[in-house]
């Protein structure tokens, strides 16, 4: 089966997938959580009947805790998101709840001035992990010049990881807005993993393209047809692997991992496509278009 010969359609495909992103972050965007927005997480567990949310709000009005979001979670779980407040405010809240009647499980508190800096260090550590992958590869294929040079397998990997963080972070945004999901450190830490992942699947590709370059040579598009062929069952026996296993850990994981783990599954997905069906047909694009002013 030829896969280089309907880039095209993966193209328009993935334009698809991105103007959708694009559009839910335009929309939406992310609902920042309190690691990088300040304030206070409080999780409980009601060991009988939880009460409602009205009744819960109207409970906690005498402590003057401003805006309160609640999150319920399975039976008898609830998430409280509000203010930064200290322990003695922490306990106070558990008694008006029913001291024996709820259990504490998760009690978090960031101020914002450390959450503001939470966030321009997440950011780094992307364009830092981005900067060295491209570095890498250009290193690692240095002694590939012809007929696509080093630096240009760099760039489409950096290209195709651009892809990947943004179909991903949209497609998040948009469930985020409908089941009042917020970004955390996990998220980050999930996006941080799926760069790797997908580096990882791409560079397999690009680097059976040099083995076929140096060793048989030949037209550029076949060879580049040839290695994907070699390698596609590869990466998605891989991606079928990690499949089989993160939905079991999306359900039985708890609720502290869940939203890390459901990144994960979108990550990888648009990942292993992009690897096989973007990246290297944009070597041959590139290497017929021309593309980057000749680089």
């Amino acid at each position: 089966m030829a896969i280089l010969k309907y880039r095209k359609y993966y193209y328009i495909f993935s334009g698809i997938l991105t103007v959708f992103g694009v559009g839910g972050l335009l929309l939406w965007g992310l609902n920042f959580g309190i690691d990088f927005t300040g304030g206070s997480l409080l999780e409980v567990e009601f060991k009988e009947s939880r009460p409602a949310n009205d009744e819960i709000q109207d409970s906690l009005k005498e402590l003057d805790l401003g805006e309160i979001i609640l999150q319920q979670t399975g039976e008898r779980g609830l998430i409280l998101r509000l203010r930064e407040i200290d322990e003695p405010t922490h306990q106070a809240i558990l008694e008006k709840l029913g001291q024996d009647n709820v259990e504490s499980k998760r009690f978090d508190s960031v101020g914002p001035a450390i959450g503001k800096e939470l966030q321009q260090k997440a950011q780094q550590a992307l364009m830092f992990v981005l900067a060295a992958i491209l570095i890498y590869i250009a290193w690692a294929f240095r002694r590939v010049a012809k007929p696509v040079s080093s630096v240009r397998y760099g760039i489409i990997a950096i290209i195709t990881l651009f892809h990947d963080v943004l179909i991903t972070v949209g497609i998040f945004s948009i469930i985020a807005h409908f089941f009042n999901l917020e970004v955390g450190l996990p998220f980050v830490a999930a996006i941080l993993t799926v760069l790797g992942y997908s580096v990882n699947d791409t560079i397999v590709i690009f680097d059976r393209t040099r083995e076929n370059l140096t060793r048989h040579g030949g037209d550029f598009e076949e060879v580049v047809e040839k290695s994907l062929k070699e390698t596609i069952v590869r990466s998605l026996n891989i991606s079928f692997a990690a499949f089989l296993v993160l939905p079991a850990i999306y359900v039985f994981g708890g609720e502290t991992i869940r939203y890390f783990i459901l990144t994960l599954i979108i990550g990888i997905a648009i990942g292993t496509y992009s690897s096989i069906f973007i990246a290297s047909p944009m070597l041959v694009s590139l290497h017929r278009k021309k593309f980057f002013f000749g680089i």
